[in-house]
Formats: structure tokens, sequence, C-alpha cells
């Protein structure tokens, strides 16, 4: 395996050196006098190299001029990049017809002169990764998977409005970023994490309640009911979803990394409250007759609780 790229492994401010990549379609409906209109528009996804913060703008089109767009309104809000790196388009070959269509965006050669002119203009060095290469950019195609396909699962066939969109996609942002890192200290009666969020506001990041009874049915009230529903729905399959890949990619089960005293882990607990994350320090672990660590003493904010080594999470960093 090789080296780390120098932006992942330096210290610099949040979105120095960014990773952009488009997800989508979505439908969206757009109100008229007369009728209502289904329109597709398209995500761009900007993850920090260093921080791993994510950003999400909405794209109407597949144009040029969509696309400065919302770069534009990312530079506006997170700040200049240093270095911009994308996907050159080419790596879409053989894909749906939508994907080749942001392949054709991508790939011309109006649009990369036009994006490196604008670029170029503020000061940023843009790079395309080499075709037939997206692991190139696994950085961002990890954060196209879990937006993208639990966005298109949880709106299912719904149509939203624009409003609609942006209030989930600003809320989905927000879930994302507020996943734990790594621990603030080494205190044992410190449970703090440092999550994405922190880079971006310099605190965790958190949410109005939200109504937790809505049902499929229910949810259609309103606009804002079924907003509220659906970022439900997506922070419980993503929530669920992030800390299985996590125990998956770490194997606590195996010898070769067994779970350890002292150490913060994340609890599986399915039914909190949205960017709300369970979190407690292993005090003491329970062996069988094999010397295999399979109940664990759990120290979290409310006291000491006991559970099995399977539902306990360790923080990526670990």
């Amino acid at each position: 395996m090789g080296q780390l790229p120098e932006g992942r492994a330096s210290a610099s401010p949040p979105f120095t050196t960014t990773g952009i990549d488009y997800a989508g379609p979505f439908s969206v409906k757009i109100a008229s006098l007369r009728s209502a209109k289904v329109l597709q528009c398209y995500l761009a996804i900007f993850i920090c190299f260093s921080t791993k913060a994510i950003h999400l703008e909405l794209v109407t089109d597949l144009t040029t001029q969509a696309f400065l767009a919302a770069l534009n309104r990312f530079i506006a809000r997170r700040g200049v990049p240093s270095h911009i790196w994308s996907d050159n388009g080419t790596n879409f070959v053989g894909a749906t017809r939508k994907l080749k269509e942001i392949s054709a965006l991508l790939n011309d050669s109006q649009t990369q002169e036009a994006i490196l002119r604008e670029s170029g203009r503020r000061g940023v060095e843009w790079h395309f990764i080499p075709p037939r290469a997206p692991y190139f950019g696994g950085l961002w195609e990890a954060a196209v998977k879990s937006t993208k396909r639990l966005l298109k699962v949880t709106l299912d066939l719904q149509e939203p409005t624009m409003e609609c969109l942006l209030t989930i996609i600003c809320q989905v942002e927000a879930i994302l970023n507020s996943r734990p890192l790594t621990t603030v200290s080494s205190s044992p009666d410190d449970l703090q994490v440092l999550t994405p969020g922190h880079f971006l506001i310099m605190r965790p990041m958190t949410a109005l309640p939200t109504d937790g009874s809505l049902t499929p049915r229910t949810a259609l009230r309103s606009k804002w009911t079924m907003a509220q529903f659906t970022v439900n729905q997506f922070w419980k399959r993503w929530h669920k979803e992030y800390l299985l890949e996590q125990q998956a990619m770490l194997k606590w089960h195996s010898p070769s990394f067994p779970a350890a005293e002292g150490e913060v882990v994340a609890i599986m607990d399915y039914n909190l409250p949205l960017l709300q994350w369970s979190l407690g320090r292993i005090t003491k672990l329970h062996y069988g007759r094999d010397n295999v660590a399979r109940v664990a003493e759990v120290k979290t904010a409310s006291g000491v609780i006991s559970r099995p080594v399977r539902k306990l999470c360790p923080l990526p960093n670990q």
C-alpha cells in the first residue's frame, strides 16, 4: 500500500484539500400556477481530505454553469481550498445512462477548461485522478456511497419540493459530520470525542428535537413532516450501517485485534435521537473458558452498564 497523499496527513484548515464528486439524480417537484413539474437534480459532494468533513450542494442540472455556481457557493461558505481533486469522467464508462451524462459533463474539454480557468483565477490547483482508476478517489467515493444510496432508499418514490429537499440535504450533512473520530483526552472520566463538526463550528453538531412517531402515512401531511420523517429514516439507517461497518473493519472478534480495557467505544443503540451517539469507556472485560472476551462493563455518562463486545464499536482512530 502506498503512502497517503500530503493533504491526508498534514495539519491544515478544513477543506484546504478537497475532493469533489456527483451523486444523483433526485426527483424534485416544482410547483407552478397551473401544474407541478418534476425535474431531475444532482448532489455535489465536497469532502475534506484532512478532517473528513462533508459539504453538500444541490445542483439543478448537468451544465458547467451549474457546477461553477455550486463551487462558488461552497467557497463562499467554507473558504478557498488550495487543492481540489475530482474524477475526470471516464470512470463512469459502462455505467447507467444518468452516470454517463455526469461523465460527459466532467470529461468535456470545455467544462474542464472553464473549471481550470475559474479555479486558477482563485488560486486553486485542480487535479484530475487517472482514467479508469476510481480507487484514487476512494475518500469521496465512500461519501457518495453513504449519502446517495441511503438518500435514494429513504426518499423512495417520493418527489419532494426543492425547499424540502434542501432541508433534507442540510440535515443529512449534519448527520455525516456528527460521526465520532477520536477521543479528546485520555482521562478515564472524559467521554468527549472529536467529530468533523468540531472543525467546522468548533462544537458538536446538534439538531432540534424531532417527532419519532411519524409514519409514512402521517408524514405526508405537510412538506415539513415529510422532510422530518425522511431525515429520521436516513439517520436510523446510516447510524446502524456506520457502526456495523466500523466494527467489521476492525474485527474485534479476531485474536489479532481484541477489545481492551480503557478504550472509548460507541455503543450500538439504534433508538437514539438525531445526532446523538451513545459513548462509553470499557472498564472491565469478562472472559470465557477459551480466554476470549465476550462481555464488557462500560462506563457511560449515566453509569456503568454491561454489554456484549459485539455491541461495542471502537472509534475509527483505534
